[in-house]
């Protein structure tokens, strides 16, 4: 990371770059011998005060007295992908929301509330892509009596890590006091590898909507009620797959697929703990990749959780690489 101009340190920023990717260098204050310096990547979010911030990919904010910075500039914005298709953040988001509907959504402004009883925080969360048409305090109100309202906790949908993602709206909502609850990377791919993977893809069975056997087996749905099943079987050409278990116990496992376009999203691929390391995850992948080969997809998109190691290096194989993250926010619980 070069700061030097002629040998010497150089700030190179001012308040006037909030809103641009930028790296610093700072003294460090961790007291480990031999670290005189600290430096930090990601979007300057705000610079009042005598102190900066800068919120990281992870969307961790940094808080900066600008006393303790010894360099810093502006670098190029994080590019879109480091392998497979060309996409933007704002032609992802509204494929991922497609692939994952509410039973019950209403806009503010450029952000829609979702609702689905409570089934999942993508389907019960805000999806802010762009300004909700009142000031930040007021639509924050809003959300908060909007989810109160139907006996959810209300939380916002924020992406970071990309081009266009929403770095400032991560500490606009930590200053508001809204705490980061659960972290997911979206990863993308080129569709065709995957439908060439070497799978037994004979067993894989594929249907347009949901059964209970498939429910059975989903880790998600304990009561599959109405607004479950109208989440899962929402999108604008959706496939299950499932391979039979033995004995006509619930199925060995089961993946769902969404097609959009040129995309192709991959979700609850499950596999039975009994049967693992037999292929069946590669082999749900391969038939759905397949399925949306033949109605012109191109392009695969999954989401994963930052902390399923397992899920990542299965999906790592397959050619996967992190497009941007996103995490979900909530107000602060005070605990007695």
């Amino acid at each position: 990371m070069e700061f030097t101009t002629g040998g010497r340190l150089e700030v190179r920023i001012t308040a006037a770059d909030t809103g641009k990717r930028v790296s610093v260098r700072r003294l460090s204050s961790s007291g480990t011998p031999g670290s005189l310096f600290t430096d930090t990547v990601g979007v300057l979010t705000s610079w009042d005060d005598g102190v900066l911030s800068i919120t990281r990919k992870s969307g961790e904010t940094v808080r900066i007295d600008e006393s303790a910075l010894v360099a810093g500039k502006v670098v190029p914005a994080a590019p879109a992908r480091r392998r497979g298709p060309a996409a933007s953040f704002e032609e992802l988001a509204p494929v991922l929301a497609r692939a994952w509907q509410p039973v019950e959504s209403e806009r503010l402004g450029l952000w829609t509330l979702r609702a689905a009883a409570g089934f999942t925080r993508r389907a019960n969360s805000v999806l802010p892509l762009g300004d909700p048409g009142i000031p930040l305090p007021d639509a924050l109100a809003y959300v908060r009596d909007w989810y109160a309202a139907r006996g959810l906790p209300a939380y916002v949908q924020v992406a970071t890590g990309a081009a266009g993602t929403q770095e400032r709206l991560c500490a606009d909502l930590e200053q508001a006091g809204w705490e980061r609850e659960v972290s997911a990377e979206v990863r993308i791919a080129a569709l065709a590898p995957i439908g060439d993977l070497d799978a037994d893809v004979a067993g894989v069975t594929l249907a347009r909507t949901v059964d209970e056997a498939w429910l059975s087996r989903y880790q998600r749905s304990v009561t599959p009620g109405e607004h479950v099943l109208k989440v899962l079987n929402s999108g604008p050409s959706v496939w299950f797959a499932s391979v039979p278990g033995d004995g006509g116990a619930a199925p060995a496992a089961i993946g769902r697929c969404v097609v959009d376009g040129r995309w192709a999203g991959f979700m609850a691929v499950e596999v039975d703990p009994a049967h693992r390391r037999r292929g069946l995850a590669t082999a749900v992948m391969c038939a759905l990749a397949r399925r949306a080969l033949d109605e012109g997809a191109s392009a695969a998109w999954l989401q994963v959780e930052a902390d399923n190691e397992g899920a990542r290096v299965l999906y790592e194989g397959q050619g996967f690489a992190t497009h941007h993250s996103y995490h979900h926010f909530r107000p602060h619980v005070r605990t007695s």
